[in-house]
């Protein structure tokens, strides 16, 4: 046939076909063109956790995907992977969504996964019972439905499962099989090296013998008005009947692909997956729209497996990874091929062309044809900061100075370097007031040509941002010195006077704008307006509610003029001020794309407003996005908010899965709590964001975050409801979705020990009682008893105190006895001295005369008068009544005056003392005292007056 490839040999099994469809590098020519693109959204065998290669993909009706990969299971609920393993260990090569059931088939295995209670997947054989029959190298590589039969097709056969009475058929096949093609109500297959059949009343039909589809591998079946469509590997699409011919033309460029993979999506387009050349979209009269491999954005140029989800999306299975393309995005993205393009710093249109304005240069391309390239404007090469129409020219700030584009000419204005930004002078339609590096400068249109007019001197500060106020005012922001008001002269050649503002917080990519004819400062603290009449800012409510503290990323301000008019760039969106046609005061709005996904420079976010009015470009580190506002309002999202998981687990243990269809009472120990939640929203630049609270214990809605679990721990004992809902910027807020289960007290605290603790508490009051009742009882007879007794001791004490003044005072008595004694005694001694003076005095008279005699008689009988001694002996005896009687019974043999020697010893009398009381001489009262000694028998260690004090 003409326009046909053909092969010199037969097709072989399709085994030896997928390694030379994988391992053989294809020389075919390939079409490649940058243009805009859906984004496409990359999983890497990194993020979801398994193997390279993915075999085929299906979507179930909670809107998870699941992926048949080389490990086996993937499911995807739009924020997280999860893997299940391959019931034998072996590679899945096929999935399939029916009625709540993932059927799915691999190497001498095939049967289904179902949701449990907790949400987990559980795998259930359907092969097992007849496993004898199934060939030792089979692998099921396709599933599809067919009325009430899940059909199940391997390389060697197709097996059959009934629905209703849970039969296993097995369909014999005379060859090997290469693919199987579901077609409205028909099955089909190929069968190398013979051709293209179907299943009729259970048997093989051949429907074309034709040789082209015995030599070529049949990939799909399309279905184009009534016209049957093959898909062929390197031919093609051809036409079935009445014979095969190209489709859509001959020289359709289709023959460049080396298809895998294909798909007919529900629109009628098609979508082929190549070995080595990424996704090729086709539209549905057969003609090439849009290719994407990996340099525009493809993980992997081999696709292995496609997938169109119930929102358009494309899923592709790689060789290596995952891609999900979001066809009916309202964003399509530009990335610059290979770096040349670089950062988008600012776009317009002129001429009918497209500009932009990046740190490589000038670039532009034809406004309509979105597949050309863009191309360098000669000699502009290097950083350009804006792009303005001014009086029906393309003005450039370039970092080398001010250009002009007119007729495809680039010329340079002005030297001067660093051109920031260009402002038309009020009631001056010729001049131009620009912005630059070291101050500001006039340009002037004369007889259609711009030219340099004039620096304005006295103002050397960058302006970056600038506003007039008046025909000679101006604002100007510098981020790191704040706001100045600058005022010029009428020339505008120097500047009169400069006015510093106070009181702001100054702030990293801070900016200022003129929106609605009223200037606002823009920085992380907020949006301040200028109110000319006082000459100062005020912050302005509304507006700064597109910054808060934890999502600005730059402050930024664009004014588009129109019903969309300022706009504001966040970590986590978009905003803007949206007005209607019949409405006086603006609202704010945003797009959900975060900061990461569309990878705008920090304090440089531009957006131009295209033609079509709806359709906004924005500049990008490798590119453009275009967002096309007006569908993205349109956009509605049905998605279900989901909990995929809660888990359990006490202090140190391991999370344990809960049931989802129940409310659980849990154990008090089990009181640390997880959750899981998505919504299955599979678009690249917008992010969902999550809300919770746990009724009875945190009842305040959490912020909204991106972030979709969260846990609890050590939840005290009680009921408790846990609530989630989700929103995806203005499009979509869901319905709340709630847990409820309940945390039981303690064993310690359970009915039944509460009532233990009653009757407990009851039993220790009545014995408690009772010990108080006998404690008080006790305790009332030993106070008795101590009462008694103090009683006794007070009256002991009473008659120690009486027994203590009879001692007091017979120690007074003593003591007056023994002053009396001791009186008695001395005057004795002093009286017996006395008397033994006057004697010796006498005794010197020699001879002696009678009268002295007499005298010295009567000296002699006083110094011996008994009544002294018995005086003394008394008063002695009152002070130690026992002392003589003692010392008489110890020793009998004493003589009287022996005993008064004693007597005189015991009062502690010298021998000098001792000697009148005797009328002795000392030295004779010696001898007493020796001879004394002698008759006590005293040893000579002894002291005689010592012996005698110690009686």
């Amino acid at each position: 046939m003409k326009n046909l490839r053909t092969f010199g040999t037969k097709i072989p099994s399709l085994v030896i076909i997928v390694y030379v469809l994988f391992f053989f590098t294809w020389g075919f020519p390939t079409t490649s063109f940058s243009q805009e693109l859906p984004p496409v959204l990359t999983f890497s065998p990194k993020v979801y956790q398994a193997d390279n290669q993915n075999w085929s993909i299906t979507q179930g009706d909670n809107k998870h995907m699941y992926v048949a990969n080389n490990k086996g299971l993937l499911e995807y609920d739009g924020e997280a992977w999860n893997l299940y393993p391959s019931p034998n260990q072996s590679i899945l090569r096929s999935v399939f969504y029916h009625d709540n059931k993932i059927y799915s088939g691999s190497y001498r295995e095939f049967g289904f996964w179902e949701s449990l209670p907790t949400g987990e997947l559980e795998y259930r054989s359907l092969s097992n019972p007849i496993i004898d029959s199934i060939g030792p190298d089979e692998q099921f590589w396709k599933i599809d439905r067919l009325e009430d039969w899940i059909i199940f097709q391997s390389l060697d056969h197709i097996y059959t499962y009934h629905l209703k009475d849970k039969s296993l058929k097995k369909v014999q096949i005379d060859g090997s099989i290469t693919k199987m093609y579901k077609l409205e109500n028909d099955l089909f297959f190929q069968i190398a090296n013979k051709g293209l059949y179907k299943i009729q009343d259970g048997n093989s039909l051949l429907v074309s013998d034709h040789p082209v589809f015995q030599e070529s591998l049949i990939i799909n079946l399309y279905k184009q008005d009534s016209e049957l469509l093959v898909q062929t590997d390197i031919n093609g699409i051809l036409t079935l009947e009445p014979s095969p011919k190209q489709w859509p033309s001959p020289n359709n460029k289709l023959q460049d692909f080396s298809v895998y993979t294909s798909l007919q999506t529900k629109s009628g387009d098609f979508v082929l997956g190549t070995i080595s050349q990424g996704v090729v979209f086709l539209n549905k009269d057969g003609t090439i729209d849009k290719q994407i491999s990996q340099q525009e954005g493809l993980y992997n140029n081999t696709v292995l497996s496609i997938f169109e989800d119930s929102d358009k999306n494309i899923w592709l299975g790689l060789d290596n990874g995952i891609n999900c393309v979001n066809l009916d995005s309202p964003i399509s993205v530009y990335k610059g091929d290979k770096g040349v393009l670089g950062t988008v710093y600012a776009s317009a249109i002129f001429e009918d062309k497209l500009f932009l304005g990046t740190n490589q240069g000038l670039f532009f391309r034809s406004l309509e044809d979105t597949k050309e390239n863009f191309t360098l404007v000669e000699g502009s090469s290097g950083q350009v900061w804006s792009l303005n129409v001014i009086d029906g020219d393309l003005l450039c700030g370039h970092n080398n100075g001010t250009f002009s584009y007119t007729n495809n000419q680039f010329n340079q204005i002005s030297d001067q370097t660093g051109t920031w930004c260009f402002k038309p002078v009020p009631n001056h339609p010729h001049l131009v007031l620009q912005g630059n590096y070291k101050g500001m400068s006039i340009l002037e249109k004369d007889i259609g040509t711009w030219s340099f007019r004039n620096p304005i001197k006295g103002f050397d500060v960058s302006s970056k941002f600038i506003e007039f106020i008046s025909p000679t005012e101006i604002l100007i922001d510098h981020e790191y010195k704040g706001v100045y008001k600058v005022s010029l002269n009428t020339n505008y050649t120097e500047v009169e006077n400069i006015h510093q503002f106070k009181g702001f917080d100054l702030g990293l990519y801070s900016s200022l704008i003129k929106f609605k004819n009223t200037v606002y400062y823009a920085q992380s603290s907020g949006v301040w307006k200028y109110k000319k009449d006082k000459n100062e800012f005020a912050r302005d409510s509304l507006l700064s509610q597109m910054y808060t503290p934890l999502t600005y990323s730059s402050g930024k301000l664009v004014n588009t003029e129109g019903e969309i008019g300022l706009w504001s760039f966040n970590k986590t969106s978009i905003d803007f001020t949206l007005q209607g046609k019949f409405e006086k005061e603006f609202r704010i709005a945003s797009i959900p794309i975060t900061s990461d996904f569309r990878e705008t420079m920090a304090g440089y976010e531009n957006i131009y407003q295209l033609r079509d009015e709806n359709q906004y470009l924005v500049g990008t580190t490798q590119g453009y996005l275009v967002i096309d506002v007006d569908k993205f309002f349109k956009t509605k999202i049905d998605k279900p908010l989901k909990i995929n998981s809660i888990q359990f687990k006490k202090n140190g243990g391991t999370y344990e899965a809960a049931e989802f269809e129940v409310s659980p009472t849990l154990k008090n120990k089990f009181n640390n709590l997880y959750f899981n939640f998505s919504i299955p929203y599979f678009q690249k630049y917008f992010a969902s964001e999550y809300q919770y609270k746990l009724k009875g214990f945190l009842d305040e809605w959490s912020d909204w975050s991106q972030v979709h679990e969260t846990s609890f721990s050590n939840l005290p004992a009680g009921d408790y409801e846990f609530q989630v809902r989700a929103r995806v910027g203005e499009l979509y807020e869901s319905e709340i979705q709630s847990y409820s289960f309940t945390i039981k007290q303690p064993f310690i605290f359970s009915t039944g020990m509460i009532v233990l603790y009653v009757l407990l508490l009851v039993i220790i009051i009545i014995i408690t009682h009772n010990a108080y009742k006998s404690y008080y009882k006790k305790q009332k007879h030993e106070l008795k008893l101590q009462a008694n007794r103090e009683l006794e001791l007070k009256e002991l004490e009473s008659q120690k105190q009486l027994i203590n003044i009879k001692n007091e005072k017979l120690q007074q008595d003593i003591d007056s006895k023994s002053r009396e004694l001791a009186v008695s005694t001395m005057s004795l001694i002093k009286k017996n001295e006395f008397l033994g003076s006057i004697k010796d005095e006498l005794q010197k008279e020699k001879p002696l005369s009678k009268s002295s005699q007499n005298v010295i008689r009567i000296i002699n009988k006083n110094i011996n008068n008994t009544d002294d001694w018995k005086m003394f002996k008394e008063a002695f005896n009152n002070l130690d009544k026992d002392f003589l009687k003692t010392m008489k019974s110890k020793h009998p043999s004493l003589s009287p005056n022996d005993l008064k020697l004693c007597a005189y010893l015991r009062l502690n009398l010298s021998s000098k003392e001792i000697a009148p009381l005797f009328n002795i001489s000392t030295k004779s009262v010696e001898v007493k005292r020796y001879r004394l000694r002698k008759k006590m028998d005293l040893d000579r260690e002894i002291g005689l007056t010592d012996y005698i004090l110690e009686i």
